[in-house]
């Protein structure tokens, strides 16, 4: 690939930038072109805008696409199929019942929400709360009072756990482009989604849920949530013969487990503990390595909950491969964003907003906050803002030298700026006011009020996080 040496300015540059986010919001927004396609027209006009030559655009967008997905594809699919086979099997069911039942009927929306938390980290958002609608609105119809009182704390609970915490692709492909350690990232992401889920999702449950009464929609029956589990492929799980709750809980931990081995051997590495040249130190890392360790995950489960509970072989093939058609588009979506990311840096663009942002004072991570939450409020898609965002602050980050808990501290303001002021271009907006059966104006003052709760208590505790890292 031909040298190429940047001759633009840097006000040029940025002109050239903040034109191709214009056009990209355009093209998403006004014109309705799909994200991905989107992506790779600004990607490819930019480059071309950039005097990026012509020989070296198709590899530097290919490379920034092939760079991203393969960090991040594994994951998503890995992800999705461990929480397909969760979701089929009823273990959400199960987990939910139990903990009911543990912590009692007053205590019931935070039970909800606690299984939501524990259930998000394989599964998507959308699915999730797929998954969960039917328990809700069985225990909201037998308990009474507002709807939200108990879907506010599990709809909070998926979101912040989607946004914050890996396998779920916007915090792996930041992750990815900023070079944030997946073990540590996943525990810093649970550190901050805990107390977020406790008050946009808890503590403000409560408050809306007494001042707005939403009864469960007409169209739900008590049978329909007793005896069907309504899952988004249309099939029903296996609620004849759920999983234990504990069998739920250890196949989520199992992932979990294997990717803070990780951290902690490089931790015992780093003191001198350890020889980063034994077998079994590489043996070990191996294992612990984020896709190994759902590659494992999503084995056992298939046996655990497959011919271990009468399911044919054929049948856990068609469940795991049901789990990869929906997030074909986000892996594609996020490998775009990784492309334009390319693009941006290969450009000299991306360099040159850092020295932009040096020039102001702004730090990087309030930076990216504040970039990730113009493009979330400009055209819906946490997903695009976050890699996005990422990209374009990646050079400065770089450039700063970040480590540890910094790397994972600017992910989670990202994260946090990508969730901010959800409206009407955002289809979880659409999603939860369909479900629970809300008019815009009362979506608005729900669900809208807690994705900007999550967003600014994300960013605070990400503040705090790079301050003591």
């Amino acid at each position: 690939m031909p040298e190429f040496e940047q001759t633009l300015g840097a006000g040029a540059l940025i002109s050239i930038a903040v034109g191709a986010v214009l056009l990209l919001l355009l093209l998403i927004i006004q014109f309705r072109v799909h994200a991905f396609v989107a992506l790779i027209l600004v990607s490819l006009l930019t480059a071309v805008a950039a005097g990026i030559p012509a020989a070296n655009i198709l590899t530097t967008m290919t490379n920034g696409f092939g760079s991203t997905l393969g960090g991040v594809a594994l994951l998503v699919g890995l992800g999705a199929m461990l929480g397909r086979m969760l979701e089929i099997s009823g273990g959400a069911q199960a987990l939910a019942d139990d903990l009911v039942a543990r912590f009692g009927e007053k205590r019931a929306p935070m039970a909800l929400g606690i299984t939501s938390l524990i259930f998000g980290f394989p599964i998507f958002f959308d699915a999730g709360l797929v998954v969960m609608l039917p328990v809700v609105f069985t225990v909201a119809r037998r308990l009474g009072g507002s709807l939200l009182l108990y879907g506010i704390p599990v709809a909070t609970a998926f979101s912040v756990m989607h946004v914050f915490v890996p396998p779920h692709p916007g915090p792996v492909a930041a992750a990815e482009l900023l070079g944030a350690d997946a073990g540590l990232l996943i525990l810093a992401g649970l550190a901050v989604a805990i107390p977020t889920w406790i008050v946009a999702g808890q503590m403000f449950g409560t408050w809306i849920g007494k001042r707005i009464i939403l009864p469960v929609p007409d169209s739900f029956s008590a049978k329909d949530g007793k005896d069907a589990r309504v899952t988004t492929a249309g099939a029903t799980t296996d609620s004849a013969r759920p999983p234990s709750p504990g069998l739920v809980v250890a196949l989520l931990l199992l992932p979990l487990l294997l990717i803070f081995m990780n951290t902690g051997l490089d931790f015992a590495r780093a003191q001198g503990w350890v020889s980063k040249d034994a077998a079994w130190f590489q043996l070990a890392r191996t294992l612990g390595a984020t896709p190994v360790a759902l590659l494992i995950s999503v084995l056992v489960a298939s046996y655990v909950l497959g011919p271990m509970r009468g399911r044919t072989p054929i049948e856990v093939e068609r469940i795991l491969d049901s789990a990869l058609g929906p997030v074909c588009s986000i892996i594609l979506i996020t490998g775009a964003g990784g492309m334009f990311g390319g693009v941006l840096r290969a450009s000299g663009i991306g360099a040159a907003l850092s020295d932009a942002l040096s020039d102001i004072g702004l730090p990087v991570f309030v930076a990216g906050f504040l970039v990730a939450t113009a493009l979330r409020v400009a055209q819906g898609s946490a997903t695009v803002a976050l890699i996005t965002a990422a990209g374009l602050i990646q050079p400065a980050v770089q450039a700063a030298g970040y480590q540890g808990l910094q790397l994972s501290a600017i992910v989670i303001a990202l994260a946090s700026g990508s969730v901010m002021l959800s409206h009407v271009n955002d289809s979880g907006f659409w999603l939860v006011g369909r479900f629970f059966n809300m008019d815009v104006k009362t979506t608005f003052k729900t669900w809208t009020v807690m994705q900007t709760l999550v967003g600014l208590i994300g960013f605070a505790l990400a503040g705090l996080l790079f301050a003591i890292a």
